[in-house]
């Protein structure tokens, strides 16, 4: 059954409010960036305020996100999926979810280079796991400095100092997950692989 206009409309405060806590921003922040009343905000988030045009479209600026995104427009039917590439950092990101809260998924590629970049590493909160598609990955996590080739998979807490980047110049394709919060995933990158041909015990 689909939803009716006003199950659209009552759902719109709970998005924005999982969707704001989930980008780290508070309200006042949010206030002083859209122009927006702190009170209206709030009222808007708890659904005694009615989500117009004139409300979503500053918003929907900050979060960098379409107007369907935030309203949960339904389906039209287009089995197609359109994505929006993001470029930053010299780097591509494609979003593969579209709900605000919760873990986002993204194809990353980091285009080729004549050289490979030097390490810049940064800081934010939340966990990321990724796994490399193509390429070879560098990825520094806080003292270690690892090379991840094809099949590889990683998870760190982004609160460590972090850098990703090209381990040899050439193009690398991976897909990340990032959340604020949740379940890790089981799967890491063995940094203590034994040498091919060897047992675990290293004989």
């Amino acid at each position: 059954m689909d939803p009716t206009t006003e199950d659209v409309l009552e759902a719109v405060g709970p998005r924005l409010r999982a969707l704001r806590r989930d980008r780290g921003i508070t309200l006042a922040d949010l206030a002083a960036r859209t122009g927006v009343s702190e009170s209206t905000l709030s009222r808007l988030e708890s659904g005694q305020r009615r989500a117009t045009l004139e409300l979503l479209l500053p918003l929907a600026r900050i979060y960098d996100v379409p107007l369907d995104d935030l309203v949960g427009a339904p389906r039209t039917g287009d089995p197609r999926i359109h994505l929006k590439p993001i470029r930053r950092f010299g780097m591509v990101f494609v979003p593969l979810s579209r709900r605000p809260g919760g873990v986002h998924a993204f194809k990353m590629i980091i285009p080729a280079r004549p050289a490979p970049l030097e390490p810049t590493p940064q800081t934010h909160e939340g966990f990321e796991w990724l796994y490399v598609l193509n390429g070879h990955l560098r990825l520094v996590v806080g003292e270690r400095d690892l090379t991840l080739p094809p099949g590889e998979a990683a998870e760190f807490d982004t609160s460590l100092p972090h850098w990703l980047g090209s381990a040899d110049g050439g193009a690398v394709e991976l897909l990340i997950l990032f959340g604020l919060q949740g379940v890790r995933t089981h799967v890491r990158a063995d940094t203590q692989r034994p040498p091919p041909g060897t047992s675990p015990d290293g004989s």
